[in-house]
C-alpha cells in the first residue's frame, strides 16, 4: 500500500461510486471508511474531524490545529481547514469548508460512525441539503480485498495463531479467565498485532462459555470447564477474527458431543464457501448440521460475517442473504452451540474467496484440544 496514486485511486473510484448513487458529497467522521479512502487515522475525541469528498474537487478536511502534522506529505492533494481549542469557532470553520466546495445537495453520511456532535455541525452548515445514509456505497468498495489487503489480513491470523500457541501451555485449573486474556494480549502484541487491536480476546470458562460475547471474569478455570477463546490481530490496519474451544482435564460426554456437531458444522460451512456460491448458502449448511443433531435453538446467531479493517463488515453470511461470493470477499465461518447453565462450543475461521475458490486463512486443530 505505498504506492504513489493508491489512495488516488481509491478516491477516484468512489466518486464514480457517487456519481452513480447520486451523491455530489461525502462526509467521513474518523472511521476504517476514512483511513480506507486517506490513510489518515485520528482517535475519536470531543473536538470533531470530518473529510469531505466531492465529485469535482480533492478531498477537504476539518480538523483540530494540534492534528495538522497528520496532513503533511500525503500522496494525493487536500485541502485542510483547521480551528483552535475555542468551540465558538467550530461551527464557522465547518461552515467554511463547505462553502469551498461544490454546492451540497445529496450528502451520504456513515450512519454507524456518525456522531450527533459532527452530524449537528453538517446539518446548521448545509441545512437545505438532503442527508441520507451511504453505508451501501461505502461497504461495496471495501468489501473487494486488493493483494495487499490480503497480505495484511494473512500475517493478521499468523500473528493470531501464533500467540495462541504461546499462550496455551499457561490453560490449567486454577488460572483465571482475566489473566488468560492479558498474557494473549501480550503474545499478540510480540508476534506483531498493532496496539489498537479488533477488540478484545474473549476468554469464556464453564457456564461462561454458554455466552457468545462473554468478558473476561476473575473466575478460575476448573476440571470440566469448557473454554472458549476468541481472539484476533491486526496488522496494517487490517484483522484476523478466530476461535477455538477447549476441555479442561475430563469434561462430561454432552459436552464432548456439542464439540463434534459444531466441528462438523464448521468443516460444512467452510466446504460450502465457493466463488459463485452465496453468503446464505453457507449459513444454511452450517445450520443444517446444528439442526439435524437436534441443538439448532442452542445456535443463537449467524455463522459469520465479513471482517478486513472492521471485525464485522460485509459480506454477512446468515441464511436470508442472497449475495454472490466474489474474489477478495473475506469472511468468518464461526458456527455454535450454546447450553445455559452449561457451557458452549464455538470454532471460527477466516475465508478468502479467491479466482480459484475459498481458500481457509486459518489452520489450527479444530478437534476439542483437552489441557490442562
Amino acid at each position: 500500500m505505498s504506492t504513489t496514486n493508491f489512495f488516488s485511486s481509491r478516491q477516484q473510484k468512489l466518486i464514480k461510486a457517487m456519481q452513480q448513487s447520486g451523491f455530489d458529497t461525502l462526509v467521513i467522521t474518523p472511521s476504517p471508511s476514512l483511513f480506507y479512502l486517506t490513510g489518515l487515522h485520528f482517535h475519536i475525541m470531543e473536538r470533531p474531524v470530518l473529510a469531505l469528498f466531492t465529485i469535482s474537487m480533492p478531498p477537504i478536511m476539518v480538523i483540530p490545529q494540534l492534528e495538522i502534522r497528520k496532513t503533511e506529505g500525503l500522496s494525493f492533494p487536500i485541502q485542510v481547514f483547521t480551528y483552535s481549542d475555542d468551540p465558538r469557532t467550530w461551527g464557522n470553520v465547518i461552515s467554511e469548508a463547505f462553502n469551498q466546495g461544490s454546492k451540497a445537495r445529496c450528502v451520504g453520511i456513515e450512519p454507524l460512525h456518525m456522531r450527533f456532535l459532527e452530524f449537528d455541525y453538517i446539518r446548521k452548515a448545509i441545512p437545505d441539503a438532503e442527508i441520507l445514509s451511504a453505508e451501501n456505497l461505502l461497504s461495496g468498495l471495501r468489501i473487494y480485498k486488493d493483494n495487499d489487503e490480503i497480505k495484511a489480513m494473512r500475517k493478521a491470523v499468523d500473528a493470531a495463531q501464533h500467540a495462541l500457541h504461546t499462550t496455551l501451555p499457561l490453560v490449567k485449573p486454577g488460572i483465571s479467565e482475566i489473566d488468560l486474556a492479558a498474557e494473549l494480549t501480550i503474545q499478540l502484541l510480540r508476534y506483531g498485532s498493532q496496539p489498537e487491536m479488533a477488540f478484545s480476546p474473549i476468554v469464556s470458562s464453564g457456564l461462561n462459555s454458554a455466552n457468545p460475547h462473554a468478558m473476561p471474569t476473575n473466575r478460575k478455570l476448573a476440571s470440566g470447564d469448557l473454554l472458549v477463546i476468541d481472539w484476533g490481530a491486526r496488522v496494517d490496519g487490517y484483522i484476523s477474527d478466530l476461535t477455538r474451544t477447549f476441555a479442561i482435564e475430563k469434561i462430561d460426554s454432552e459436552l464432548s458431543h456439542i464439540a463434534e456437531i459444531v466441528k462438523n458444522a464448521n468443516i460444512a460451512g467452510r466446504e460450502t464457501a465457493s466463488l459463485g456460491g452465496t453468503a446464505g448458502e453457507i449459513d444454511k449448511a452450517a445450520r443444517k448440521v446444528i439442526d439435524d443433531a437436534g441443538y439448532g435453538e442452542f445456535f443463537t446467531h449467524r455463522t459469520g460475517h465479513g471482517i478486513g479493517l472492521e471485525s464485522h463488515e460485509e459480506p454477512y453470511i446468515r441464511g436470508d442473504n442472497s449475495l454472490v461470493l466474489c474474489p477478495g470477499m473475506t469472511f468468518t465461518i464461526e458456527p455454535g452451540i450454546y447450553l445455559p447453565g452449561r457451557g458452549g462450543v464455538r470454532i471460527e475461521d477466516n475465508m478468502l474467496i479467491t479466482s480459484q475458490g475459498a481458500e481457509c486463512l486459518s489452520n489450527l486443530d479444530r478437534d476439542l484440544l483437552i489441557l490442562g
